[in-house]
């Protein structure tokens, strides 16, 4: 499901002009939000309790709405976080022209990627990494960078001979962490139940349902998930979540055309805050630490928009993982000999026939 929202709408949300300026997570949530061009309460306003008086977060947050704004920022912004009014007038403008894409399809009579693509609008801030200053990835480590050149996946291997040519989202099992809490072209629903003692966050990606005990235990050391184990407490509002016990068999980023695939190790680490900042918004920060693959860590920090609207379907994905088989036995010299004509780059068709 495609949401949009029109230019006149998404200005009207706007705070008065800014000048451009440099990223402050000191700041409090609810001024972040409202830098970030999200409906933000007026002071005062009460965060609503649940029935046994936590914060209330329940609802579904799809993150859709963000999928015009990127993980990094480019490198002509430096270290300037969010867009001035000419600029992003100009970001709303091309994000309306790329969500005419049904529209455009149908009219010549095709499918592509305008009919299942969920590209929303953008933020005020340009990107969604909010620290470092420059609001990139830190440089990897020497270990790190190894252990990229030798990532394998459906987009840089066109020849596939084994399970382990695939990462872990090409074979349906999961998209890690922080990647599961960032937007991706489809199927971006995220809903939060709340019960005494527990916030679970269901994920329509994948899907996956992270289940946080609040005051938890921590889990032993040897037991390794894919999304880690996640224990939460609450600071004032906010609902903290540290997640330790990864595996680091998933990839930090999401890895496409154009992307260096970024590696985890199982010393990766995850600190995240949620916070209410008005009856529809909550304001999400990330913190994510690897130092085996990251020099130094990175926060993402945005805000999420309520819509209970949005629908949540069940991602088939490739049922049985047949799929895999499938590439195997058609691209592998085991099957197809040596002289098998080469196979079409997936990488080169998304450049060639998705418009970005």
């Amino acid at each position: 499901m495609i949401h949009r929202l029109s230019i006149a709408f998404a200005m009207a949300l706007l705070p008065a002009p800014l000048m451009a300026q440099e990223a402050d997570l000191s700041l409090p949530a609810r001024e972040l939000g409202r830098l970030a061009g999200a409906e933000v309460a007026e002071e005062g306003w009460q965060v609503p309790r649940t029935p046994w008086g936590d914060p209330d977060l329940t609802g579904i947050w799809p993150l859709d709405v963000v999928g015009r704004t990127s993980t990094e920022r480019s490198p002509e912004f430096g270290t300037r976080a969010y867009y001035t009014d000419e600029e992003y007038a100009a970001a709303l403008a091309r994000s309306e022209e790329i969500a005419a894409g049904y529209e455009q399809e149908d009219a010549n009579d095709e499918i592509g990627s305008g009919h299942w693509f969920e590209w929303g609008t953008p933020l005020k801030q340009v990107s969604l990494i909010m620290a470092p200053a420059n609001g990139r990835l830190p440089p990897l480590t020497e270990e790190g960078d190894a252990m990229s050149a030798a990532m394998r996946s459906s987009w840089n291997v066109t020849q596939f001979d084994r399970l382990s040519d695939f990462n872990s989202l090409d074979r349906c099992l999961s998209r890690g962490l922080p990647s599961s809490m960032t937007p991706f072209p489809y199927n971006n629903g995220v809903r939060v139940f709340q019960s005494p003692g527990y916030v679970v966050i269901q994920l329509e990606m994948i899907h996956e349902t992270r289940i946080v005990p609040i005051r938890g235990e921590p889990v032993p050391d040897e037991i390794r998930q894919f999304l880690g184990t996640s224990v939460g407490h609450w600071e004032g509002d906010t609902l903290v979540i540290e997640t330790t016990n990864l595996t680091g068999e998933t990839p930090m980023n999401i890895v496409g055309p154009g992307n260096k695939p970024i590696p985890t190790s199982d010393r990766q680490t995850m600190t995240e805050r949620l916070t209410m900042v008005g009856p529809d918004t909550i304001f999400y920060e990330a913190e994510v630490r690897d130092p085996v693959v990251l020099t130094a860590p990175y926060t993402l920090a945005f805000p999420w928009t309520r819509d209970d609207s949005y629908e949540m379907y069940e991602y088939g994905c490739h049922e049985g993982n047949t799929t895999i088989r499938g590439y195997i036995t058609s691209t592998s010299p085991r099957f197809v000999g040596e002289d098998a004509p080469p196979v079409d780059d997936p990488a080169q068709w998304v450049n060639d026939t998705v418009e970005r």
